[in-house]
C-alpha cells in the first residue's frame, strides 16, 4: 500500500476538500481525486460521497480514518526522529502568526534564522483568525492573549501590555482626558471585536477594575491602521505597547493613562508559542522554540 496515498487520504479527511489538499501539495485537484479513487478501488469501498458542493466521508471512510490516522502520524514521527539524528534541522517549518505581530516580531528575525539553519524552509501563514494547527499541519503557532487551549504545549514568550494613547495635535485641539470618565467625551478609534468594541477596561494599582464606555466613528480591524489613524489626529486608541512603542518614545503618540493597566478583553495576557506534539518535539520545532525564547529573554525584540 502506498504510504503517500494514505497521507493524502488523512489530509482530505481533515480538510474535507480535494482542492484544499491540492493547494497544499501544489498539484491539480484531479490528482488528489485519482489518489483517493485508487485507494477506494483497492479497499473495495467508497470512502467519500462526492457532490458539486460538498465532500462527505462515508461510514467506511470514518472507520478507516480512525485506524489509519494514528499510524500515519506515527510514521511521520518516526521519520522525524530518524532525520533528527543528524542534529541538523531540515525540512519545512510551518508557522502561523497574527499579521501585525508577525510583521513586527517574526519577519525581522528571518534573516538570522535562515543563516543559522540553511536546510530549513519556512512557510509562514499570517492570519488574525485562529488556525487549526492539526488540520492545517502547523508545526508552531504564535498566539496572543490568555491561554485557553490546554491540548497543546505552550511556552510563554512575554506578557503583553496595552496603552490608551493619542497624538499631541489631537490633545491640543480637544484636550487631554484627565479622568477615565472624560473618555466618553472623546472620539475613539475602535477594533471591531465582538463584545468588546463598546468599552475599555482599566485596572488601578490596588487591583480595582473600571469599565469605561467608548464611542467612535471608525472601526478598523488592523492594529497598524489604527495606529496610523491615531497619528493622523483622529482620536484616542487602545493598542498593544509593542505596536506603538516607537511612537511613544519619539513623542508622536502620548500614553494618556500610564498609571493604569488597560485592555479591551482580558488583563494579564501574553504572547505564546503553541505546538501540538507532546510525545515528541521535532528538531526543527525545538530549535525554533529555543531561538524565540532566547530572543525574548534578551529583551523584547520590537524594542
Amino acid at each position: 500500500m502506498d504510504i503517500e496515498i494514505l497521507r493524502t487520504f488523512v489530509e482530505v479527511m481533515r480538510r474535507c476538500s480535494f482542492a484544499a489538499v491540492a493547494r497544499e501539495k501544489d498539484v491539480a485537484p484531479s490528482s488528489i481525486s485519482r489518489a483517493i479513487s485508487s485507494l477506494e478501488e483497492e479497499l473495495g469501498v467508497r470512502l467519500f460521497q462526492r457532490s458539486t458542493r460538498r465532500l462527505e466521508p462515508t461510514e467506511a471512510g470514518i472507520i478507516y480514518y480512525e485506524h489509519v490516522e494514528p499510524l500515519v502520524d506515527e510514521l511521520e514521527r518516526a521519520h522525524s526522529m530518524a532525520a533528527d539524528l543528524s542534529e541538523h534541522p531540515r525540512g519545512t517549518l510551518r508557522i502561523t502568526t497574527p499579521v501585525t505581530f508577525g510583521q513586527i516580531t517574526l519577519i525581522p528575525l528571518l534573516p538570522e534564522l535562515s543563516t543559522l539553519y540553511p536546510d530549513l524552509t519556512f512557510e509562514i501563514s499570517m492570519d488574525d483568525h485562529m488556525v487549526d494547527l492539526l488540520s492545517e499541519r502547523i508545526d508552531v503557532a504564535l498566539r496572543l492573549g490568555p491561554l485557553t487551549d490546554s491540548s497543546f504545549v505552550a511556552t510563554q514568550l512575554c506578557e503583553l501590555m496595552f496603552v490608551v494613547c493619542a497624538s499631541p495635535a489631537y490633545i491640543k485641539k480637544y484636550g487631554r482626558p484627565e479622568t477615565l470618565a472624560n473618555i466618553e467625551q472623546h472620539n475613539c478609534l475602535l477594533f471591531p471585536l465582538p463584545g468588546y468594541s463598546s468599552r475599555w477596561r482599566f485596572r488601578d494599582k490596588t487591583g480595582r477594575v473600571y469599565e469605561v464606555p467608548v464611542h467612535g466613528r471608525c472601526y478598523i480591524s488592523n492594529a497598524f491602521s489604527l495606529k496610523q489613524s491615531a497619528m493622523a489626529d483622529m482620536g484616542l486608541v487602545l493598542l498593544p505597547r509593542w505596536v506603538v512603542w516607537q511612537e511613544l518614545e519619539n513623542g508622536s503618540l502620548v500614553d494618556l493613562f500610564p498609571d493604569y493597566d488597560v485592555t479591551a478583553t482580558e488583563f494579564d495576557s501574553s504572547a505564546w508559542l503553541l505546538y501540538p506534539s507532546r510525545s515528541y518535539l521535532p528538531l526543527k520545532v525545538r530549535v525554533f522554540v529555543n531561538f524565540m525564547k532566547d530572543k525574548f529573554r534578551a529583551g523584547l525584540p520590537w524594542e
